[in-house]
């Protein structure tokens, strides 16, 4: 089972990553703002993520860690 880590103090919330998840486990935030005023990415359910690497790979801020 895998384990996503987000530093959502630095997500622009551009979205990539959440087109690049084959499970669509994740989602911009519609409640969270962060210190840069943008929307950050979350996961909706980390049970079902198979550390595929695919949105940590599509992130232009590296903000994103798979754990294996």
């Amino acid at each position: 089972m895998a384990k996503l880590t987000f530093k959502t103090d630095l997500c622009k919330g551009c979205g990539l990553c959440v087109d690049a998840c084959p499970k669509n486990l994740l989602t911009i935030a519609k409640d969270k703002i962060n210190q840069k005023g943008h929307s950050p990415v979350e996961i909706t359910n980390q049970d079902e993520c198979i550390g595929c690497a695919f949105c940590a790979t599509m992130c232009p801020d590296c903000i994103i860690t798979v754990e294996r």
